[in-house]
């Protein structure tokens, strides 16, 4: 599997922190649409203008909202509360408070790239995007959550509550966890 980016965004739809990893240049197994590469517009290639990381976070945050409010919306009473209670018994299970009825959207899968999403109770949003090949990586999404998010960033007496005008995470303790936990779980398997 290959990880080629990751973004946290804060509840305030600011984009606190993007990392990319691999280009689809690097990779043969699949590839990431980047804004410079050709797309096909009305049966002829055509090249799309180049966006800026700003952009592409505005562009992913826009895709991830839109689709979740969908899924609340068209998915009714019953996905809400087979959710609810799936998270409810993996809370009991691993004993942890993320318990939330309404977290029906998980990822979405184009023919080249697939797009992982996880929502926090504080309405922090981790999104991951990978080759089509992957799994679910809401599990990896959680751990990337407690184990780096958490323990070195909320945890950080130094690091801000609120992120105010998209100022980021400058963390490098966060940083380093990061890249070891998606060099180490999820890029080897």
């Amino acid at each position: 599997m290959v990880v080629y980016s990751f973004y946290i965004f804060d509840r305030h739809a600011d984009c606190i922190y993007k990392r990319r990893w691999a280009s689809p240049a690097n990779s043969t197994t699949a590839r990431l649409p980047k804004s410079s590469s050709q797309a096909y517009i009305n049966g002829t290639a055509g090249n799309r203008p180049t966006l800026s990381a700003e952009d592409d976070a505005k562009l992913v945050f826009g895709t991830v909202f839109s689709l979740r409010n969908m899924v609340r919306k068209l998915g009714g009473e019953d996905d809400r509360w087979a959710g609810f209670l799936s998270v409810c018994w993996k809370a009991m299970i691993y004993q942890t408070a993320d318990v939330d009825p309404t977290y029906s959207f998980l990822s979405y899968r184009t023919s080249q790239y697939k797009l992982h999403f996880y929502e926090t109770p504080t309405n922090t949003k981790f999104v991951m995007l990978t080759d089509t090949k992957s799994g679910s990586m809401r599990i990896a999404l959680q751990q990337i959550y407690v184990n780096c998010y958490v323990e070195y960033v909320v945890k950080n007496p130094l690091s801000p509550v609120e992120h105010p005008g998209g100022i980021g995470v400058d963390n490098e303790l966060f940083e380093a966890s990061l890249e070891q936990f998606v060099d180490r779980v999820l890029n080897t398997s």
